[in-house]
């Protein structure tokens, strides 16, 4: 069968679409008014930050179990155990009226969006047409970012202009639409034997996949760019008097991302992994350098470009690669090792990279992180010539 008539969008590649967007939904219309709900409950600005932080830690603690929860429950049982997690979590918001039920809350809501997120992205591999898998795992990724701009701006306007309630009930409901969606999805589980998973895997392989760990590696070194711009690109800004330049910033890195992964996607089906993997690495360090050393509106500019093009596509393609590396029965542990890896650099990245931030110097901080960001190129070329 020719690559054209391999269809991507069809009805179950919508549904399962709409699950990963409406699940992601809920996470980044929560962003923002929890914070300011802690504290308008009396709590500091430290509290506050937990009951962000807390969500990531939870969602990092599923990861570690979601591959096994995935093999022994079945992919149906557990998106369906996860994703009920997550909604029930919405609904203990509404009584959420102390600071200790609040961090519980948030924690278990990060164990919900963990698991579930990855039960999500397996169950899409094999709904995912095999020989356009990199463009059409581009597509059904821009999910995330289409969440990522659209939830905080609904968020904001809600916590603002109504209550925090009001957010809640949002959350609530598109929480309902994801286990909706997932529940018209037809879930194409491999079989496998007793073998393959009582006897084949032991040790640390009952939780992650090994051959996914060299490129999950280098994505969560080339996220530390990312991780930079997202956490420090505020009080940046207003050291260097560019916030207007860094207002566009995520306007045009999601129009770029989305894109961007598609297109990258199409190249890695038709040349390859090596293209895809050093181009938006190096262009990534570029970026990221520039608004180090040579801070200004154009640099800020050509950064968000590089940004999208770079750790914004390359984040779609290893999640391909970590997919098509692994063994199809450990497709579920493959993906939950990307995402664990790939999380932990996104969630601890910013306290690591905040120790270069000397006398509120924020361009040492920057510099660091596109160092960082460099060393996952070396790397990369370790990591492919060992896959072909």
């Amino acid at each position: 069968m020719s690559n054209s008539n391999e269809k991507i969008f069809t009805s179950q590649f919508f549904l399962i679409f709409g699950a990963l967007f409406f699940t992601s939904f809920v996470m980044y219309v929560l962003m923002s008014p929890i914070t300011q709900y802690t504290t308008d409950m009396g709590a500091s600005a430290s509290v506050a930050g937990l009951a962000s932080g807390i969500y990531v830690i939870g969602g990092l603690i599923s990861l570690i179990y979601s591959g096994q929860a995935l093999q022994k429950w079945g992919w149906r049982k557990t998106a369906y155990v996860f994703l009920g997690l997550h909604l029930v979590v919405c609904l203990l918001y509404f009584i959420s009226n102390n600071i200790p039920m609040l961090l519980l809350v948030r924690f278990l809501h990060g164990i919900g969006m963990g698991a579930g997120g990855a039960a999500i992205i397996t169950i899409a591999t094999p709904i995912l047409p095999a020989k356009r898998f990199g463009e059409a795992m581009g597509y059904f990724l821009t999910g995330t970012p289409l969440a990522v701009g659209i939830g905080p701006i609904v968020g904001n306007y809600l916590i603002e202009n109504v209550s925090a309630t009001s957010c809640f009930l949002v959350a609530t409901v598109i929480a309902v639409l994801a286990l909706v969606c997932i529940f018209f999805v037809n879930i194409k589980q491999p079989q496998t034997t007793d073998y393959d998973t009582k006897n084949q895997y032991s040790g640390i392989e009952k939780f992650i996949e090994l051959k996914a760990i060299p490129i999950s590696v280098v994505s969560a070194l080339c996220s530390f760019g990312y991780v930079g711009i997202i956490s420090f690109c505020g009080v940046y800004a207003s050291e260097l008097h560019l916030v207007d330049a860094f207002s566009l910033f995520f306007i045009i890195y999601s129009i770029i991302l989305i894109i961007a992964r598609p297109l990258g996607g199409k190249i890695q089906d038709k040349f390859g992994n090596w293209i895809v993997t050093i181009v938006p690495i190096t262009l990534q360090a570029i970026g990221v350098f520039l608004i180090a050393l040579y801070p200004s509106f154009v640099s800020v500019i050509i950064c968000a470009v590089c940004t999208g093009v770079g750790f914004g596509t390359f984040y779609s393609i290893a999640n391909a690669m970590v997919t098509k590396n692994a063994p199809e029965e450990r497709h579920s542990y493959a993906i939950a090792t990307y995402l664990l890896f790939t999380d932990i650099a996104l969630g601890f990245g910013p306290a690591f990279l905040g120790l270069f931030a000397t006398a509120g110097n924020y361009g040492n901080l920057f510099l660091v992180s596109a160092i960082i960001t460099f060393l996952a190129l070396p790397i990369s070329i370790v990591v492919l010539k060992r896959m072909e």
